[in-house]
């Protein structure tokens, strides 16, 4: 009678064993004695980052909806007319700059995502722990973000000279 011989064949691929997503508690903080930028680490900040969009996103929206946005009650009164308008420009330079946040926490959210997050964008250096606590949409270090302000000025400072080259 024939009888069957099982094969067995080693597999040369090693096992890839997924543990899932990790969890954080609540009153996590990351800590520098850390692998820099493990997932602990992602998983906080892209929490951190949510969060802050989440608060953004419904101030705008009270803002907008419920606040003195309205053309409703426009006064007779010029005085009035003028500290409405200016309260309403005021109100609109916050929205603005909550929405260009909003597009920085969403760029944030995006280098996590593409596992570049905590690393500047001109040198790849570690931004570090304490920078990001304080400012979670930091895309340099220091030294690099002093470097950009600087380049500005330099750049703003010649506009103005230009500018006023043609009004002379």
């Amino acid at each position: 009678p024939k009888t069957k011989v099982a094969s067995k064949t080693k597999s040369t691929s090693a096992k890839v064993v997924s543990k899932g997503p990790v969890k954080i508690s609540k009153t996590y903080v990351p800590k520098d004695t850390e692998k820099y930028m493990c997932e602990k680490h992602k998983v906080y900040f892209r929490i951190r980052l949510t969060e802050w969009k989440k608060e953004l996103i419904k101030a705008n929206n009270e803002a907008l909806y419920n606040g003195s946005m309205d053309d409703n009650n426009i006064s007779a009164d010029i005085v009035d007319q003028a500290s409405s308008y200016i309260d309403k420009n005021v109100e609109m330079k916050a929205i603005n700059r909550q929405i260009k946040l909003i597009s920085e926490i969403d760029k944030a959210l995006m280098r996590i995502r593409e596992d570049t997050y905590g690393y500047c964008l001109d040198t790849a250096e570690p931004i570090g722990l304490k920078r990001l606590m304080a400012r979670p949409v930091a895309k340099y270090t220091i030294a690099a973000q002093e470097k950009h302000e600087k380049d500005e000025k330099v750049h703003a400072d010649d506009w103005k000279k230009k500018k006023k080259e043609n009004c002379s």
